[in-house]
């Protein structure tokens, strides 16, 4: 941010107490907030009696819980957002041509989230829906939207960025990972063996706007023990790219990058 003065540090730190509850920390007391967040109890003690005037937290007493109302805030960000509408009935007529899980994915500073999906079968431990989030960094989706951005933009990610080893094939260094988009500038879509997840496979290709800018990434996804990666070059990635360009053609004009 150029000019600090300018940033709320309250409110992202009220954000912050939102973001602390998540599948693995439905409930969280007062001090279990407070830890997650950085805070003093006294000021999480605030913030969560804030969120609960406001109608977005509830608690029994002793522990603290989000309240549906919380999807509000993710509401009008899809509910403008006409991709979704657009990938679906395409994501569809995917996974059924070659019975793989497909999803669209944005990229949201350093992760990945899911706008889209349509699942075949549950291939990973972790269950994922729309909002759900992964490192761009180990991810077929994230490796096409980084390689997308401006040579600036990806030297300051690649400067900023930690790359946890997530499994033992997930790459380990910022050379590494520069000499892998690269391939997937050239090559026009990324694979991913194994990085994110032991036994999940995932081929990605960009969506792009009407000016030729990405805006999103489609994937789909296998399990290692029945797709080998000659499979997945020849029977996935031919039908992925066509996906790719039919929704790249029904995007409407006002479609933008809404990367956050």
């Amino acid at each position: 941010m150029a000019d600090r003065s300018d940033f709320v540090q309250s409110l992202e730190r009220g954000l912050a107490v939102i973001r602390a509850f998540d599948r693995s920390h439905p409930e969280l007391s007062l001090s279990e907030v407070a830890a997650a967040t950085g805070v003093t109890r006294a000021a999480a003690r605030r913030f969560l009696l804030t969120l609960a005037e406001l109608g977005y937290v509830r608690s029994d007493g002793r522990f603290f819980s989000l309240s549906p109302r919380v999807l509000e805030l993710g509401y009008a960000y899809l509910s403008s957002l006409s991709l979704p509408e657009v990938a679906e009935p395409h994501l569809e007529q995917l996974a059924t041509e070659v019975n793989e899980s497909s999803s669209v994915s944005v990229l949201d500073g350093y992760d990945v989230v899911y706008v889209a999906r349509v699942p075949t079968s549950r291939i990973m431990t972790v269950s994922i829906s729309v909002g759900t989030r992964f490192p761009a960094y180990a991810t077929s989706m994230g490796r096409v939207l980084l390689a997308a951005l401006p040579d600036e933009e990806l030297e300051a990610y690649l400067k900023d960025i930690r790359l946890d080893r997530l499994t033992s094939r997930t790459i380990g260094s910022p050379a590494a990972l520069r000499t892998e988009l690269q391939r997937v500038r050239a090559q026009g879509w990324a694979l991913v063996d194994q990085e994110l997840e032991e036994g999940l496979r995932a081929v990605a290709a960009p969506i792009r706007d009407r000016a030729g800018r990405v805006v999103a990434a489609v994937n789909l996804s296998s399990h290692a023990g029945r797709t080998t990666l000659e499979a997945i070059r020849r029977d996935l990635v031919p039908p992925l790219l066509a996906t790719a360009a039919r929704i790249s053609a029904d995007l409407p004009a006002t479609t933008r990058n809404r990367r956050r």
